[in-house]
């Protein structure tokens, strides 16, 4: 009899230590002996630096961590599978009598509208049941791999439209599918590796439909649920445009750009963008007691060019625009707080010398003459850039920068005098009609683009930068953005189709050795389901200019 080979494995947790595994021993075999080890579940393994799911058997001698619901990737894994099991639910429930659209994320829940079936209370809580006793029974998630052709065809024949139009232009010969006692889907990522790892959800009724929510912080419960209503309507905008374009879903977008009819899309997006901030500015116009549009919004947004259009607009509508840069009110690089790590935190509003910026505004709101301030960026000190400004009628200043929609930076000007706009990029498409594209995903593509044509970043250090990043924006930018007067969508529907050809490259030489291989993976996979545009016949006025290059305006 044939001696069982053995793999030695080295677990890296809170006890690191070496075990010997025989061969066929799958990850969660070893998960289940270093849980206690873990105050959260584990739901996915990184083993030799790729990450693997639970289900998977160990495949040779190697280095394993453990990934928990706590962790951004257990924490997607959690709700991808959460979905799926809403999915399955509405499934037994309905049949085919009822279509599931997996929207958008508002709070930490997932809102989803339904066709066939009235979105009740009673209806809810029907589907919770449902849910629950499909978590209880604990059913195995398998996972299973076919060929694009046969997944084509078999969507077809499930009429799911999105996922066949999705994989017609797949160049990838193989597609993963997951499977819940007969129910088969497509999921953009890893599962957990049971319906028993997602004991905690609730369902809530919101507006045309309902949300389905997931833990946060505490991950052995559903999260409150709170939403911001402006958040939801600019949403809702921007999705019934796409479907006015028939553009909701990549396969839709390619089919367009497969026809030819891409110069047409990006010049009705660009008008219809356009559109939108002229319609901005008129309403600045007409209420002439606003003397400061403040601008803010997360990371890679386009801020700097949606402040430059607006204030061609502006000055279409008679106004005098004059942009401000917050950079420029830094405090001297060494009077900068430290964050936790002792690093510079420059993200924090205690970065600004707020005392400074609101005297330097009341006195050009009193009409008085100021002379600006400069940060010099390279020696770390705020230096005085010989700009001299006073204000007129007509004149308003563009303030942009993260803290703008924050009352404590301009705590002295009067409420009445200000207009707050906040804008982010909150892309309009889905991946398919069960799979939503992240908003975070769309800014970190333009981020890498533009970091390594205008910084000479890598995409390796962009992408270790930017946990740190978001932590910002939760801290000071999205608990003020329900202060916003208006919410503006900067997302272009057909954006990542063009800057695929920047980001790839970037993407593929981050090295199987560095810790942001797997998000890099990642990125390609979603990126590698767009057919590509060029960028020659971009607007040089477009926001999506600010990343890729070419602008106009000085960005």
């Amino acid at each position: 009899m044939d001696e069982q080979n053995m793999y030695q494995v080295t677990i890296k947790s809170e006890k690191q230590e070496t075990r010997q595994y025989p061969e066929g021993t799958k990850f969660i075999t070893v998960a289940q002996e270093f849980q206690q080890y873990y105050q959260d579940d584990i739901v996915l393994a990184v083993f030799n630096n790729k990450l693997r799911e639970l289900n998977r058997a160990i495949p040779s001698d190697g280095t394993l961590q453990f990934i928990t619901t706590a962790d951004t990737k257990g924490r997607k894994a959690y709700r991808r599978s959460m979905l799926m099991v809403l999915e399955k639910a509405l499934f037994h429930l309905y049949h085919t009598d009822v279509k599931l659209h997996v929207m958008h994320s508002l709070g930490q829940g997932q809102y989803c509208e339904l066709d066939g079936v009235q979105v009740t209370e009673e209806m809810l809580e029907q589907l919770h049941k449902e849910m629950l006793s499909l978590v209880e029974a604990d059913i195995q998630i398998r996972k299973s791999t076919i060929h694009t052709d046969q997944a084509v065809a078999l969507f077809h024949a499930y009429g799911m439209q999105d996922k066949e139009k999705l994989f017609h232009y797949r160049r990838s010969s193989h597609v993963n599918l997951y499977e819940i006692d007969g129910y088969k889907d497509y999921f953009y990522g890893y599962m957990v590796p049971s319906t028993g790892y997602l004991k905690y959800f609730d369902l809530q009724q919101y507006e045309a439909g309902f949300v389905l929510v997931f833990p946060y912080e505490n991950t052995r419960e559903a999260a409150k649920f709170s939403t911001s209503k402006k958040y939801y309507d600019t949403l809702m905008e921007s999705a019934a445009w796409a479907r006015q374009m028939k553009i909701s879903t990549i396969g839709e977008l390619n089919e367009q750009i497969a026809a030819g009819r891409i110069q047409d899309i990006i010049l009705l997006q660009e008008a219809e963008m356009e559109q939108r901030i002229g319609k901005l500015a008129e309403q600045i116009a007409n209420q002439k007691n606003k003397k400061f549009i403040m601008i803010a919004g997360p990371s890679s947004s386009g801020k700097t060019t949606f402040s430059h259009r607006l204030s061609i607009q502006l000055q279409a509508h008679g106004m005098t625009p004059h942009p401000i840069g917050l950079d420029n009110y830094y405090v001297d690089r060494v009077k900068t707080p430290l964050d936790e790590n002792g690093q510079y935190d420059f993200e924090c509003l205690e970065a600004v010398d707020i005392d400074l910026f609101n005297s330097d505004m009341t006195k050009l709101l009193n009409e008085e003459q100021v002379e600006l301030p400069y940060f010099n960026f390279q020696t770390g000190v705020r230096e005085m850039s010989g700009r001299q400004l006073q204000l007129g009628a007509d004149d308003v200043l563009v303030i942009e920068g993260i803290h703008g929609l924050n009352d404590k930076l301009s705590y002295t000007l009067p409420m009445e005098t200000k207009f707050k706009i906040y804008i982010s990029a909150l892309t309009q498409i889905n991946i398919d009609e069960h799979n939503a594209i992240p908003t975070t995903d769309g800014r970190l593509i333009r981020r890498i683009v533009r970091d390594a044509r205008a910084r000479g970043s890598s995409a390796e250090r962009t992408i270790r930068m930017w946990q740190s990043v978001r932590r910002g924006e939760e801290r000071n930018i999205f608990p003020f953005q329900d202060h916003a007067d208006v919410m503006f969508n900067s997302a272009l529907i057909y954006e990542m189709a063009v800057l695929k050809m920047y980001a790839e490259p970037l993407l593929f030489a981050i090295t199987p050795d560095s810790p942001q291989h797997l998000q890099a993976k990642r990125l390609l996979k979603f990126l590698d389901y767009f057919l590509q545009v060029p960028s020659e016949d971009i607007n040089k006025n477009s926001i999506l200019r600010e990343f890729i290059g070419g602008s106009c305006f000085h960005v």
